[in-house]
């Protein structure tokens, strides 16, 4: 994970090198903890969620203290599990692992536990889209954690194909989820290398 990604003026999470963007939901509420300077260290916000074939990235519609955005990497989350409460509105719950920086120790960083609460709408798209594309980083990325022992790169995702579980993407009516069919942005050629470098380019 990795807290306040950089955007566009527009909301929209800069990409990675090969990054493409699948989809977006907006009308979600996301509940993570261990912030700091929060109330408790929890935060609960609304805003969108946007998903990739390398991360989520949650932008709150208004910044909630020091946090605008959080962002998960696909192969760092984990206990991910779709909960359908008879009382309260569909929600994904998980854990999602640090990015640590490369000269930090990992014992300086924890575990947090996320929260993905559909507060408007169905969710028949996103659910079989998320849990798809996780399966699919997973399996596609399995030989690279083989041959190493190291921590996996996060942005390895990025070689996982997608087009085609996006062409044939289950639509459900009731879901307000906006596939993206044509990367946005792409006017901008701005790419991100690395979680830990602002540095981006800017190829001409």
């Amino acid at each position: 994970m990795a807290m306040n990604p950089q955007l566009f003026p527009n909301g929209m999470p800069v990409p990675f090198v090969n990054e493409m963007f699948v989809l977006a939901r907006d009308g979600v509420e996301f509940e993570i903890d261990k912030i700091p300077g929060s109330q408790g260290g929890n935060v609960r916000t609304r805003g969108t969620i946007f998903l990739s074939n390398v991360r989520m990235v949650f932008v709150a519609k208004k910044p909630v203290g020091n946090l605008f955005a959080f962002d998960m990497p696909l192969l760092y989350v984990h206990g991910e599990k779709f909960n359908q409460p008879i009382f309260h509105c569909n929600n994904i719950a998980g854990r999602v692992d640090p990015v640590v920086p490369e000269n930090d120790h990992s014992a300086l960083y924890s575990t947090q536990s996320f929260k993905i609460l559909f507060k408007e709408g169905g969710c028949g798209t996103f659910i079989p889209l998320f849990f798809n594309l996780i399966a699919s980083v997973r399996r596609y990325n399995q030989h690279f954690s083989a041959a190493t022992q190291a921590r996996s790169d996060p942005l390895q995702a990025s070689q996982t194909p997608v087009d085609e579980m996006m062409r044939h993407a289950y639509v459900d009516p009731n879901d307000p989820t906006r596939i993206f069919l044509q990367q946005p942005n792409s006017e901008s050629q701005l790419r991100r290398r690395t979680y830990h470098s602002s540095n981006t380019d800017n190829p001409q």
